[in-house]
């Protein structure tokens, strides 16, 4: 768990006064992702930066998982806390091998140790162990490079992980992809993740919570849901954008609502359009604009159809506020 309390950073230049980081509170609870979401210069990367200080704080505390980062020697923080980048920070003359046992070396672990674990992150982020290990990172795509730097950040199992856009260097079809791969690592690793990204469609993908930012100050906390079904104030409203409906509707999925509305439609013999359970609402929609009878079959695990959705159950949906359907995890 990480708990922001009142954080604060000010920084002072030619007698000027500034504050990227004004009292600033939330906790991230343990295994969850929070994105800290914003336009250029709101604050999110210097509040991910003090949490394994590599900034310190003017005023506030961060506890990480019970313990005061200010009473933690800097070095020893850092070993215990994941650090993705954007630029990956991979060693340009150490082998992929090297590179991912980073950590674990300057902790003293065996090279037996080292080769398991090496070997146990290589096969979870999809890269063949044994045939990246004497690579070098120049060797290697933007999105393997980016993979190299998750399984380096993971290496000595740190229960914490802070992430700084790691993604936003790749082109759109890889970075989508990477996301994809990512929350199946985390299903996985269950560790608790500040994540900074500007992109809105990024933090509703990947987090479990949001925080919304404005010249260092939080505008908004809260799930996916809450912030696009109930925007805090005008800049979030704003910044989500006139098409949050859309938004919402790719945070639940067919199956979802086909349990929540009940609805019972009579299915087709030979259905025009078929989606399965787990497709999100926003894809169920565009199917249905493109069938002449506005609907989409949905089949379940074995292939048969559990129920019709219609145009006229997605817009009930969006319409109905008491709705209590909780967005598909992650």
């Amino acid at each position: 768990m990480i708990e922001f309390q009142h954080v604060t950073k000010v920084y002072q230049s030619a007698g000027a006064t500034t504050k990227a980081v004004d009292d600033v509170s939330f906790a991230v609870e343990e295994g969850e992702i929070c994105v800290l979401l914003g336009p250029s210069g709101c604050g999110k990367t210097t509040l991910l930066r003090m949490v394994n200080r590599l900034i310190g704080l003017t005023n506030g505390d961060i506890i990480v998982n019970g313990r005061n980062i200010n009473s933690v020697n800097p070095v020893e923080l850092r070993r215990t806390i994941g650090y993705v980048i954007q630029q990956t920070g991979l060693f340009p003359n150490m082998t992929i091998f090297d590179n991912v046992c980073t950590v674990p070396k300057m902790l003293g672990w065996s090279r037996a140790k080292m080769h398991d674990r090496y070997e146990e992150l290589m096969v979870m982020i999809g890269l063949d162990p044994k045939e990246y290990a004497k690579r070098f990172p120049w060797e290697l795509s933007g999105g393997q490079q980016q993979r190299i730097g998750v399984a380096r950040a993971l290496a000595a199992d740190p229960p914490v992980m802070l992430m700084d856009e790691p993604f936003g260097a790749l082109d759109p079809i890889i970075r989508d992809h990477l996301q994809r791969e990512f929350l199946k690592i985390q299903q996985t690793v269950k560790k608790t993740i500040v994540f900074v990204s500007h992109d809105l469609d990024e933090a509703l993908t990947l987090g479990d919570k949001i925080a919304i930012l404005k010249s260092g100050k939080l505008m908004q906390f809260g799930t996916p849901d809450e912030i696009l079904s109930a925007p805090a104030n005008d800049f979030v409203s704003s910044f989500i954008g006139a098409d949050k409906s859309l938004k919402r509707l790719s945070l639940f999925t067919a199956g979802q609502l086909l349990q929540s509305r009940r609805i019972t439609r009579i299915c087709s013999s030979k259905p025009s359009v078929a989606v399965q359970m787990d497709t999100d609402l926003r894809t169920v929609l565009a199917h249905i604009l493109a069938d002449p009878n506005g609907e989409v079959s949905v089949l379940d695990k074995t292939g048969n159809c559990a129920g019709v959705i219609h145009y006229n159950d997605l817009a009930r949906f969006l319409e109905d506020d008491s709705n209590e359907m909780e967005p598909a995890a992650n």
